[in-house]
């Protein structure tokens, strides 16, 4: 197979273009060429791993690298399936420089063996927004039906919405075309504001690209099979089926995707109410998981979709089909979570409502969420004065009189109208242009720190933020270089803070590793054994690349400027953590030490416990050579 990584670099201040080779060794894919880009000219880069196009499953993520807007740090976003049209072009990654004039739609052809076609048309972008099914579907509804006609194969379209022209955290978003009709599956590279670096640094507001180039992919079954046999005693189909069972069906728990599985197995962890249930007894919380999410908020699911067998794939064959539809609506737990309980709703037809129209304005769904729980909690506790930012009213907060069908719809609709109000600009609360860790600040400064100490999020450098993971776990609010996805350890069990930091790191190479070669990581039960071990076969390169993955990483975290909890209620996070975690298991000498460490001074062993965790984080890239 071919040695070189092809990245076209494009000058979208010019239009101009030019093909650049990568040698493999030196360089493996889309994250550590995109660190180099990034670095040298704060380039945007969009592509796939090597093994794109092969018959590997989860291998055609589309990766998407540079500083972030909102981490204001290097960062990487993945997007699933998106990459198996790339590879139609010939090549393995664009690298976007320079800024348009005016938003453009960024055109990429490719008809055979001819040069790839690179076009940039200037469009009125809020004219495209305020149309037809509005925001990010109606900008991929036009791209679509201005360049569609001119692919011989169906294309794949990335687009932006409002939320990349007002806020630092807008998302990418896209779905497979299928008949010459956009689908409901939509896919997205929300995490780090890619859509706003996108749109606002380089002026690009849609991408479409496709082609019939063909190279030389891996198709070999029988050789694949040979490795798989060697290593599991399974062919490579079997154990992708055994890997991929929760995101598809888990008879254990009578439903699949992330969304069912999760809820189904969260019990007193639930997070809900922007994170007040972390206060509440743990009979409490289960209470709240029975009564809402078991017997109604997860058996809505069970019923309209698993029962259903609504299940769809990213855009590549994959036997996860994790993609869980209801009518036009797709189910993940994260976005369902922070845009459904945490902001205290319990309802699909409510969570569908927000969740919809977040999407359309084209935010990052698990940061948005985030940010209206920590807005709602503050207008139901007086801080904020509904008129303030354009609402009529409260939200229901108050557990003991909660109606799950009318004030889950009512929270819902409050949450539009913010949405709505945010990407309006009317209303100065609301002006999230420079993040919402700079509007916390700025809002306490005049009203106390009442505000920002309601906020949960991870605090990066001076501006950077980003909101957690929606697991209940210190591992969420860890001091890591890249922070929002699963670059850490997640687990529910407790980790003494120095241990953590070492577990992070390990997570934080196998994560690189996957994302290096644009692997999807629901395949990871087999893939960070097998990927590196399938690079030797091909390329010959296993140890080389597994070393250069190590490196990688410790050049990202060189650049690690993670910054103290800011927030209260993040330190409660972790002591309310600790507490639950001193209940269930009392005789742990570390979890008892902690635990009395909190109890005297939470503040004080907050930066003991933040600390440790970042003492464990560098020093397991002690010694690794840059």
């Amino acid at each position: 197979m071919e040695s070189s990584i092809r990245v076209l670099m494009i000058d979208a201040s010019t239009g101009f273009y030019k093909l650049t080779r990568f040698p493999v060794g030196k360089y493996f894919g889309p994250v550590d060429i995109g660190f180099h880009l990034a670095s040298k000219y704060n380039a945007l880069t969009i592509g796939t791993g090597v093994l794109a196009g092969s018959i590997l499953p989860g291998s055609n993520r589309l990766i998407f690298t540079g500083f972030s807007p909102a981490w204001a740090g290097f960062f990487v976003s993945s997007m699933g399936g998106a990459g198996l049209i790339f590879d139609n072009l010939g090549i393995n990654m664009i690298a976007i420089v320079g800024q348009a004039k005016q938003p453009s739609i960024l055109y990429l052809n490719r008809n055979h063996g001819e040069e790839i076609h690179v076009d940039l048309s200037p469009v009125d972008i809020h004219a495209i927004w305020n149309s037809g099914r509005k925001g990010i579907y109606s900008l991929m509804d036009y791209t679509f039906s201005k360049f569609g006609y001119r692919y011989e194969n169906e294309p794949r379209i990335l687009a932006t919405g409002p939320a990349s022209s007002v806020t630092d955290f807008g998302a990418i978003g896209s779905a497979p075309i299928r008949n010459g009709e956009i689908t409901f599956v939509d896919t997205w590279a929300g995490r780090g504001g890619f859509g706003s670096k996108l749109l606002q640094q380089h002026g690009i507001a849609s991408i479409i690209y496709g082609g019939t180039y063909i190279d030389e992919d891996f198709r070999d079954r029988k050789v694949a099979d040979s490795w798989f046999e060697d290593k599991y005693n399974k062919k490579l189909a079997a154990k992708d089926v055994e890997a991929t069972t929760k995101y598809r069906f888990d008879e254990n728990f009578e439903t699949g995707g992330t969304f069912g599985v999760n809820y189904a197995t969260m019990g007193g962890n639930i997070l809900a109410f922007n994170y007040k249930t972390i206060y509440w007894s743990e009979n409490d919380r289960k209470e709240l998981h029975k009564n809402f999410i078991i017997e109604h908020y997860l058996k809505q699911f069970n019923e309209e979709t698993i029962k259903t067998k609504q299940f769809k794939n990213c855009g590549e064959p994959c036997v996860a089909v994790c993609k869980k539809m209801h009518g036009k609506y797709k189910k993940d737990y994260e976005p369902y979570q922070t845009m459904g309980p945490l902001i205290g709703v319990f309802d699909q037809r409510a969570a569908e409502m927000v969740n919809h129209h977040a999407d359309t304005m084209g935010f990052d769904a698990i940061s948005i969420g985030g940010v209206l729980a920590w807005i709602m909690e503050c207008v139901n506790d007086g801080l904020i004065k509904p008129s303030e930012i354009g609402l009529n009213g409260k939200p229901k907060f108050d557990i003991q009189q909660f109606d799950i069908i009318n004030d889950s719809l009512h929270n819902a609709q409050i949450a539009v109208k913010i949405i709505d109000n945010i990407i309006s600009k009317k209303y100065e609360m609301l002006d999230l242009s420079d993040g919402a860790r700079i509007l916390a600040h700025k809002l306490s400064y005049d009203r106390g720190r009442r505000i920002i100490d309601k906020f949960v999020f991870n605090a990066f450098r001076r501006k950077g933020w980003m909101v957690p993971n929606q697991y209940w776990t210190p591992g969420a609010l860890s001091p890591m270089p890249i922070m929002g996805k699963y670059y850490m350890y997640y687990g529910k069990d407790f980790i003494e803070p120095r241990k953590l930091g070492r577990e992070n790191a390990q997570r934080f190479i196998k994560e690189l590793m996957l994302d290096n070669m644009g692997f999807c990581r629901f395949h990871r039960a087999w893939a960070e054994d097998m990927v590196p071990e399938i690079l030797g076969k091909i390329y010959g390169k296993k140890y080389e690349y597994q070393e250069s993955i190590k490196n990688i990483a410790a050049w990202i975290n060189s650049r690690n400027s993670s910054i103290f909890w800011e927030s209260e209620r993040n330190i409660d996070f972790i002591h309310t953590f600790i507490k639950k975690k001193f209940e269930e298991k009392s005789d742990v000498l570390e979890l008892n030490y902690w635990y009395e460490r909190f109890d005297i001074n939470k503040h004080e062993a907050a930066f003991e416990f933040w600390y440790e965790i970042h003492k464990g984080i560098h020093e397991s890239f002690k010694g690794i050579i840059l």
